[in-house]
């Protein structure tokens, strides 16, 4: 049989795929290798990768080094359990990230993906709190249009009323919700939003135990990007009113807003820190959930003396030692020119989208750009599109975005955003009709 041929019909009869129904099943394509910023396709095609495999792949596809760090650590161990156990990959990858990301956060906790470090840091909320005798700070503040992860508490989080989680009704935890900062990045911050979030905390922070926000970017959510300001004000709320501050930078860590990590654009620092997808530079799924000394002793001192949480898979010396390649990978290369460059280019040739009768604005901050559309993409129809164009750009709701890898070439980057321009004047020219690639 072909080493390249994949029972598409086996696959449409029974497997799931990300946001998919089993009895009206969207199309899927067949991937048989994939090297630097190129998908190759069972049927011999190539295509320009825009998505960095959801935000996370930004070294590229088989990237030597992380491959052979893998390699060698396959032969020494690939796993063993975390509990009572300690290995070389682990110490070494919890260094870096304290060394990396800010001096308040001292203290590592590995977890398996996204959404289970996300579940982690809100378990430290509330648990810090039994610690320091203030039981009643239980509930937790977010902001609208955010998105966290599907898992029950990350989806308590996400935006409650346009979101992906809006069915499963009381069965998800009741959380306080704030609106959503204004987009702009670069816009100052109203005195309207000011107060409306200030009084917030001021009306609810004997209850609270944290607010989480994704900094500076919202991603699954919006793709909005937000002012500093506002983030700043966050950590003085949090301050004042002692709230904890909850950064989930799953999606923005490690480059890719222009800034190592996305509180770094406001200079704040969060009590917990939520890291994932680029962390092992998409070779493995890692995530690490940090936090501060402050929090940590809080944890140590509650009734239950330890940290309540321990995946089987905690701490993989495998998926570590991905981290540890991806992680030297960003010291030793010029991953902020990198980005810079890609930033330039998507503004350049983005910006004619904005005179597109469809598009309703189009905004770049690092490495992201993204084209917001007046009306709901036909997700399907628009990446059939995409294909036959030569990229790989996967829309969704109301936004045509890319996440490329960090080493893309302008030759490729040009051909990405090439397509979007082309898909986009396709959109304004006959947004409505029947069979159209928007939703009606």
């Amino acid at each position: 049989m072909n080493s390249n041929y994949i029972d598409f019909e086996f696959d449409r009869q029974h497997i799931w795929h990300p946001y998919t129904s089993m009895t009206e099943a969207l199309p899927v394509f067949g991937v048989s290798s994939a090297s630097g910023c190129e998908l190759t396709l069972n049927d011999g095609r190539v295509l320009i990768d825009g998505t960095s495999s959801w935000w996370a792949c930004v070294h590229g596809y088989s990237q030597p080094k992380i491959l052979q760090a893998m390699e060698k650590q396959l032969q020494q161990v690939s796993h063993v359990m975390f509990g009572g156990i300690t290995h070389r990959p682990a110490v070494e990858l919890a260094r870096k990230l304290v060394e990396m990301t800010c001096p308040r956060l001292t203290k590592v906790f590995f977890a398996d993906s996204g959404s289970v470090a996300v579940e982690v840091a809100m378990k430290m909320a509330l648990q810090y709190w039994q610690g320091r005798q203030q039981p009643g700070k239980q509930q937790i503040l977010t902001i609208k249009h955010g998105y966290h992860g599907d898992t029950f508490a990350a989806m308590s989080v996400c935006d409650p009323e346009g979101g992906m989680h809006t069915m499963f009704g009381d069965a998800v935890t009741p959380r306080l919700f704030a609106p959503a900062p204004h987009y702009g990045f670069t816009q100052p911050l109203t005195d309207s939003e000011r107060d409306k979030i200030t009084q917030i905390f001021a009306e609810h922070h004997q209850q609270l135990a944290a607010i989480i926000l994704e900094p500076i970017m919202q991603g699954a959510g919006a793709m909005n990007f937000y002012p500093p300001a506002y983030l700043q004000l966050i950590r003085q709320l949090c301050d004042q009113f002692d709230v904890l501050l909850i950064a989930d930078e799953i999606a923005t860590g490690f480059g890719r807003t222009g800034k190592l990590f996305a509180c770094e654009h406001a200079e704040v620092e969060p009590d917990i820190m939520c890291l994932g997808k680029a962390l092992t530079g998409g070779h493995i799924s890692l995530a690490a959930t940090l936090c501060s000394d402050e929090v940590a002793n809080g944890i140590s001192a509650s009734p239950a003396g330890v940290f309540m949480h321990g995946p089987t898979f905690m701490g993989n010396p495998l998926a570590c030692a991905a981290a540890n390649a991806s992680l030297s990978l960003l010291a030793d290369t010029d991953w902020q020119a990198q980005v810079d460059a890609i930033e330039a280019h998507l503004q350049q040739h983005l910006a004619p989208a904005r005179k597109l009768a469809a598009v309703k604005d189009v905004r770049v901050l690092g490495a992201v750009g993204v084209i917001e559309l007046h009306q709901a993409v036909n997700t399907a129809k628009l990446q059939q599109a995409f294909v036959e164009l030569g990229v790989w750009i996967r829309p969704f709701g109301h936004v045509i975005y890319i996440m490329p890898p960090y080493i893309i070439s302008q030759t490729q980057l040009t051909t990405l955003t090439d397509a979007m321009l082309k898909v986009t004047e396709m959109l304004s020219i006959a947004p409505m009709a029947p069979g159209s690639f928007c939703h009606g």
